[in-house]
């Protein structure tokens, strides 16, 4: 059989996993590199003779022994060390944090050896301190068996009438009168690093402060400080110029050196980004990222748009993945990605975060993937609401304005062609009325003509009848001249309407005038409303169909880097849109 089917990949990567995390313990090198706790090494040298001063031996008990888990295991271990500790009179017991040893209720494996030590370990040389922060942490007994006693200042009164009643007792035991009103006030007056002293081979208490001690293991750093240590660091950034960390920038600081492949567990798909360009002579460089693939679906009925669309999102993990992981993705051009089913050459691998090594990770990234399509992406198209145009899917801002010109110019022919039809009627019937009244003028001329002519021959035969008749007065005469000055009256008349007439036709040409002008201006600007290069464009969004978005895909892909001489990388792939 082969070895897949006796030892499948997942089994596989599960054993060396356990294998990894036991030979990467710090506690199980302990276990393999330090010397034997109990052969005597803290109180002899290796030729068997003494040391002539002490030696300190640390052993670790609290929660940080990476074997002793459980509170019983860590009794036990007390226990196995407490019972073998005993030797010449060369050694000190120091136990800190002794909470849970040495209770005065319990018995855990523990307090058996240590009571024993404390009633007779000073027989055999062995001293023994212990420490708590609470005094009700430790045995009666164990209380009673102390010789002296360093206590601080002390909160409640449960933990005062304990301590005052152990020293009462081993005062009591010493012989030496003890002033319980009196250390009571001591103990409740104490400050910082001020203690209460009671040596039962003293007389009386005694108070003293601790001197300060000097430690090089600072506690948390300050910001101040923080930006002081940092200062040679920065100024070595800005000799070699700053790098960058996201896939926007033109190139990044190379970071730590790269490593061999690392093992990507069962189940999680792993891409190789092809290298698309080549940016330097130097070696290539593999970093991890995330991949995204979706398929996405715009809709809108308005619009008359119906549109699909693939996105490619990618994600740079070189520094780890932000909480939001898809939140500053770099959108790809799908059609020109290449991948690859193995690197290139002898490449170099940057570390794996450990959060793209866990399988279920990926299942919660498509979720999130959906969300923030659905959230952030849109197809954006251009509306021209004055020539109620909309871009089609795809199209650009550029094209979209290049046809709107083009529709421009046809709907302004369209237009002024229906302006000339709403002032035709108007222009055609002031040029009638121009006509008409023209015609009323000659006519009126004519009028003036005849009268005239026809006043100077009656006048003419008046005058002939009066010097040519029998009577220069008679009836007839005077009816001859009263017609002749009727006549004369009229041709005033005629005249006045001949002025009246002209008036009215240069009127009717004013009024011409006036709506020719009327219809250039209205003409002009409506060509002006047309032009292309002014028309207002507006942005509409349509938002995804979060019904029809389907994640396809999501992957660990490495990228491909060449990292130059003076340490910078720069990207051998271009796929952006």
């Amino acid at each position: 059989m082969d070895l897949e089917t006796i030892f499948p990949a997942a089994d596989r990567f599960e054993l060396s996993m356990r294998l990894n995390n036991v030979m990467a313990s710090p506690g199980f090198g302990a276990w393999l590199e330090n010397r034997s706790t109990f052969n005597g090494c803290c109180t002899h040298a290796r030729d068997g003779r003494g040391y002539p001063s002490s030696r300190l031996l640390i052993y670790p008990t609290p929660s940080e022994c990476s074997f002793c888990n459980h509170a019983v295991e860590r009794s036990d271990c007390v226990d196995a060390f407490t019972s073998r500790a005993r030797s010449s009179l060369r050694a000190l017991l120091y136990m800190d944090e002794v909470f849970g040893y040495f209770p005065p209720t319990a018995n855990p494996p523990s307090k058996t050896p240590m009571l024993t030590l404390l009633e007779q370990a000073r027989a055999y040389g062995l001293g023994c301190v212990l420490a708590t922060q609470n005094p009700v942490d430790l045995d009666y007994k164990g209380l009673s068996n102390a010789g002296t006693w360093f206590l601080g200042r002390l909160q409640t009164e449960r933990d005062k009438a304990r301590v005052l009643d152990g020293l009462e007792g081993a005062s009591s035991t010493a012989g030496v009168t003890f002033d319980r009103q009196r250390t009571e006030a001591i103990l409740s007056g104490l400050g910082n690093r001020v203690f209460l002293m009671n040596n039962v081979h003293d007389d009386a208490p005694t108070v003293f402060q601790t001197r300060w001690a000097l430690s090089y293991l600072r506690g948390p750093l300050t910001r101040a400080q923080i930006e002081t240590l940092m200062e040679s660091r920065r100024a070595a950034a800005a000799e070699l110029g700053e790098g960058a960390a996201s896939f926007s920038r033109a190139a990044v600081t190379a970071g730590a050196s790269g490593g061999i492949r690392p093992v990507v567990p069962p189940g999680i798909e792993e891409l190789f980004l092809a290298p698309s360009r080549t940016v330097g002579e130097g070696p290539l460089m593999y970093r991890p990222a995330l991949f995204g693939l979706a398929r996405v679906h715009y809709v809108s009925s308005p619009a008359n748009v119906d549109s699909w669309e693939t996105a490619a999102m990618l994600v740079s993990a070189a520094d780890g993945l932000p909480d939001d992981v898809w939140a500053e993705a770099d959108s790809l051009d799908y059609d020109s990605l290449s991948f690859e089913p193995a690197p290139v050459g002898e490449a170099q691998f940057a570390d794996l975060p450990s959060e793209l090594t866990q399988s279920r990770n990926y299942s919660s990234w498509k979720t999130a993937l959906k969300n923030a399509l659905y959230r952030d992406r849109s197809l954006s198209l251009y509306e021209c609401k004055a020539l109620k145009e909309k871009s089609a899917a795809g199209e650009t801002e550029g094209d979209f304005r290049v046809r709107l010109k083009q529709r421009a110019f046809e709907t302004r022919d369209i237009e002024v062609e229906k302006l000339r039809q709403k002032y035709a009627p108007k222009l055609a019937s002031l040029e009638e009325r121009i006509r008409k009244a023209e015609q009323r003028v000659e006519k009126e001329k004519e009028q003036v003509s005849h009268q005239t002519l026809s006043t100077a021959m009656s006048i003419g035969t008046t005058l002939l009848g009066a010097l040519l008749g029998r009577k220069m007065v008679s009836a007839t005469n005077m009816s001859r001249a009263a017609t002749s000055v009727r006549s004369a009256t009229k041709i005033a008349k005629e005249k006045s309407d001949v002025t009246q007439a002209q008036e009215n036709v240069e009127t009717l040409r004013q009024q011409l005038a006036e709506l020719e002008q009327q219809f250039q201006t209205d003409t002009e600007t409506l060509k002006a409303s047309f032009d292309g290069d002014s028309l207002e464009i507006a942005e509409l969004p349509i938002k995804p169909r979060k019904s029809d978005l389907t994640v396809e895909q999501v992957a660990l892909v490495w990228t491909p880097w060449h990292v130059g001489a003076n340490g910078l990388a720069e990207p051998a792939f271009d796929a952006r849109r």
